[in-house]
């Protein structure tokens, strides 16, 4: 491996309490992030990348020669990739209310000395970027090259262009739109009663590794279903038997895709907290990226940023037609804004599989956000190597 594509996790602890856009405000709050790539010498090569539901900040790459997965988005940055690491800093952060080393319903309150659970307060998408707005004003970078996402990360690439307008040049957004239906809504809120209905849940007031593993293992089924479409269904599970080492149960043997769901559940439940699941599952159904603005048309009119708007055809989750339409009424306020389209079986997962196509529209967007800035002689050296 590209020993550039090496990193190490950090963490930046903001200066001051976070002011919640619900009420309130949180004390004490840390983010854990990686890097790739060299921040240039006027810091403005800076690409933040905004991970799905259950992600983390290991974007690209290993951050040690332990065994360790490959980052989620790893075929997209690096050396030459779509985010180019020989021209961009990137950075990935774990979002507010995660579980991967950021404040979560899982750290420890300083003023109880003991984890939140459920007295973690509501957070929402706003006040992710906002705490990462302040990461980045820790690191000295005040304005982003780019800001890229899927899912709940595409929603908060959305966010970011219209809190900070002035802050970012390009916004790529994948399977993301202004908000999620109710279609969408339903099946989060059965993940969450799920997770509550389990007996292990307790309110949320469980110790370390005595949690609703059961519950959150339905969940993570009940989501890996929403993330598929029935194409992909058939071509990789059809109604073979299980092909894994599954013992029949008292209703007879099991059906491949029963054991990948299983196998699934059980996954999550040994790497991310149940009660995490159930704020960022909720923050994702409470976006709505017209809140705060008189309407729609006010909240649309504050994007500066160039806009890629990636819609997925058998996305079931986040329509391709909703994604379209954040575009249009983008274009038809005046704004620099276009809609493409991955066509794909592999549903809404398909900005975490689709390399080839992933790999063509960021590289045949990012090239024009970034002409639109003046090089000065000095950044065209580093860029080129000069």
């Amino acid at each position: 491996m590209n020993q550039s594509r090496l990193a190490t996790r950090k963490y930046y602890s903001l200066p001051d309490p976070l002011p919640l856009w619900r009420g309130g405000s949180l004390s004490s709050v840390t983010l854990a992030y990686e890097t790739w790539g060299r921040l240039s010498p006027g810091a403005d090569n800076a690409v933040l990348i905004l991970h799905a539901l259950t992600g983390d900040s290991h974007a690209a790459g290993l951050p040690s020669d332990s065994d360790r997965k490959p980052g989620w988005w790893n075929p997209l940055i690096g050396p030459g990739c779509a985010f180019d690491t020989d021209r961009f800093f990137v950075v990935c952060s774990n979002v507010l209310g995660g579980c991967q080393g950021s404040t979560g319903p899982c750290t420890t309150n300083s003023e109880s000395d003991a984890p939140y659970t459920t007295d973690f307060p509501v957070v929402t998408i706003q006040d992710m970027v906002r705490a990462q707005r302040a990461l980045f004003d820790g690191l000295g970078i005040r304005r982003l090259a780019a800001v890229a996402g899927g899912s709940i990360g595409g929603q908060q690439a959305l966010e970011w262009v219209l809190r900070y307008p002035d802050d970012v040049d390009a916004a790529l957004l994948f399977g993301a739109s202004e908000r999620i239906g109710p279609q969408a809504v339903s099946f989060n809120h059965v993940g969450r009663s799920a997770i509550m209905l389990d007996p292990a849940w307790r309110e949320g007031r469980y110790n370390p590794g005595e949690g609703p593993s059961a519950g959150l293992a339905v969940a993570r089924m009940t989501a890996m279903i929403t993330y598929q479409s029935q194409q992909s269904m058939w071509m990789r599970f059809g109604r073979f038997p299980t092909s894994r080492s599954a013992s029949p149960d008292r209703f007879g043997e099991k059906f491949d895709v029963e054991s990948y769901l299983d196998y699934q559940g059980a996954s999550l439940s040994t790497r991310f907290d149940a009660n995490s699941y159930l704020y960022l599952t909720r923050a994702m159904d409470l976006y709505d990226a017209t809140e705060g603005y008189e309407s729609e048309e006010e909240a649309l009119r504050r994007v500066r940023a160039r806009t890629l708007h990636v819609g997925i055809n058998s996305d079931w989750l986040y329509p391709p037609g909703d994604v379209r339409a954040t575009s249009e009424k983008l274009r038809a306020l005046g704004k620099d804004a276009c809609y493409r389209e991955i066509d794909s079986v592999h549903g809404h997962d398909s900005f975490l599989k689709e390399w080839e196509r992933m790999t063509e529209l960021i590289t045949e967007f990012l090239p024009a956000a970034s002409s639109t800035q003046p090089r000065t002689a000095e950044k065209r050296a580093y860029a080129t190597g000069e």
